[in-house]
């Protein structure tokens, strides 16, 4: 088990890249994780939904996702309330203190999944969540020693040296866990260095001293990460700041520049890595407390609360800043949550998202959605409706939003007509998650945008042609470089060798 001295330490991707390099190896690894907490999610082919990560990690594997790799998946709605997700399926919207009531029902469930999984693996990979050191959370914990005690599973602890405080954050772990837990642990990772490694070489044998944990790895801070999809928004963020600062070494040449309102339920925003990848794009995320930069699309990705997302909009200023690109012939796309804002109204009668009510949309199409309890989960191939150029991914939406008749359409998927498109080609939105990720298809939607520089033989077309056509193909190479990088700076041989211990048993 990969614990973490934090959040947002490397936990998720550490386990991907050690995923990918033992299937290499001829094992039979599968990941697990037992509570997630995350909008970003994904759906599997038994018609759940889990973590995003964890979708990545089967990836990693080489097998598809199963709802089991992620049988608790808490995805938030609020500051203090979140839907709960279990073995794929929403269940019920919990508040954070009436939740942790809950976790010891949910125990028997996490161990049924583990121990589906564990039948069927040489090695199960399972990554903890937030902090091994939440001490006064561990009382019905589902998510990091708890689970870990009651698996028997050896425990990898990770820390982040650049966030600082690593040393003090690595033993400071052993000195609040219970000691049966803290016995639990039995080596380290530090992440993300930056420069010689050298450096901390005394700093490796301090914690090693300190605690008696083994030293696995100093892995160094590896670029490529950035190609796989971010876990959270933070992730997100910092990724999308790195690619500008490569994009602005390309010099002063005309760009697409695609505005991203970072919302507070922005959920599902892998859609915008097709996007990163471009070479003759800006991706610029705009947040709280500034006006939406000058843009020639605004892009409205998904949400997890659609009509709180909408009042945010509103609050922020933005929903006029949109309303008027639009009036003066910019482009805005909407995806899922972010489509059901473009529209006349959105209504949540059953109060799936909070007290039952009707907002107005941004009125950007002709389109009416009403929200329920019942989840779309489901994958999809097609068409795009002007051109015919492939593409697939999946929906992931409650509610059911419907247009007047002839209405321009976007696409066509699994056969039915799918999304909708304004008069003048500029607005158009769709369920569609991983509607970017073919080439082609991405292509030809820019060319919508921006024109001839996106067309077949246009100068940005041309510049991506290194870029594979299915995006797919970039984040398998990112998840081979992980592997590579992880096999020349960690001890993995070390790693196997903790993992031999009695199979679970129930």
């Amino acid at each position: 088990m990969v614990q973490g001295t934090g959040s947002s330490v490397g936990k998720s991707t550490l386990v991907a890249g050690l995923a990918r390099a033992l299937t290499r190896r001829g094992l039979r690894v599968l990941p697990f994780k037992p509570q997630n907490m995350s909008n970003n999610a994904a759906v599997t082919l038994d018609g759940g939904e889990i973590g995003r990560a964890q979708a990545l990690q089967a990836r990693a594997c080489r097998v598809l996702p199963m709802a089991d790799m992620n049988p608790v998946l808490l995805k938030p709605q609020g500051e203090t309330g979140a839907q709960l997700v279990v073995c794929g399926q929403r269940v019920d919207t919990v508040e954070a203190r009436n939740y942790q009531s809950r976790k010891a029902h949910l125990m028997p469930r996490v161990l049924e999944s583990f121990k589906k999984l564990a039948s069927q693996a040489d090695l199960v990979l399972v990554e903890g969540a937030g902090s091994a050191s939440e001490v006064n959370l561990r009382k019905h914990d589902i998510a990091n020693m708890g689970f870990a005690q009651a698996v028997q599973a050896p425990v990898v602890l990770v820390g982040d040296i650049d966030r600082g405080g690593v040393i003090a954050s690595l033993v400071g772990t052993q000195v609040v866990l219970q000691p049966q837990d803290a016995d639990r642990i039995k080596g380290f990772i530090v992440n993300r260095m930056r420069g010689d490694p050298t450096l901390f070489a005394d700093g490796m044998r301090f914690v090693a001293e300190r605690t008696g944990w083994q030293a696995l790895g100093l892995v160094p801070h590896l670029p490529d990460v950035r190609d796989l999809p971010a876990e959270d928004a933070a992730d997100l963020m910092a990724s999308l700041r790195a690619k500008r600062r490569l994009d602005e070494q390309q010099g002063p040449m005309p760009r697409l520049r695609i505005v991203v309102p970072i919302l507070p339920m922005i959920a599902n925003f892998d859609d915008l890595d097709p996007l990163c990848a471009e070479p003759g794009v800006d991706v610029i995320p705009a947040v709280e407390g500034e006006a939406l930069p000058k843009a020639d699309v605004i892009l409205l990705p998904g949400s997890k609360a659609t009509l709180a997302d909408l009042a945010c909009l509103r609050a922020r200023g933005w929903a006029e800043q949109i309303v008027e690109h639009a009036k003066n012939g910019g482009s805005v796309i909407g995806i899922c949550g972010g489509y059901q804002m473009m529209g006349l109204s959105v209504a949540d009668p059953q109060g799936t998202e909070g007290p039952a009510c009707t907002a107005q949309g941004l009125g950007l199409l002709p389109l009416h959605t009403v929200l329920g309890h019942d989840k779309r989960l489901e994958y999809g191939t097609g068409f795009l409706e002007l051109g015919g150029q492939a593409v697939s991914g999946y929906e992931m939406h409650l509610g059911q939003t419907n247009g007047p008749p002839g209405l321009k359409l976007l696409l066509r998927l699994n056969g039915q007509a799918e999304g909708a498109v304004s008069d003048n080609g500029r607005v158009w939105g769709t369920y569609l998650h991983g509607i970017f990720t073919h080439r082609a298809a991405r292509l030809a939607l820019l060319e919508r945008a921006y024109g001839a520089a996106f067309a077949p033989g246009g100068m940005w077309a041309q510049a991506g042609d290194h870029l594979p056509e299915n995006h797919d193909g970039a984040v398998e190479a990112a998840l081979d470089h992980l592997a590579d990088h992880l096999e020349q700076h960690m001890d993995v041989d070390a790693l196997l060798a903790l993992a031999c211990v009695p199979r679970y048993a129930a």
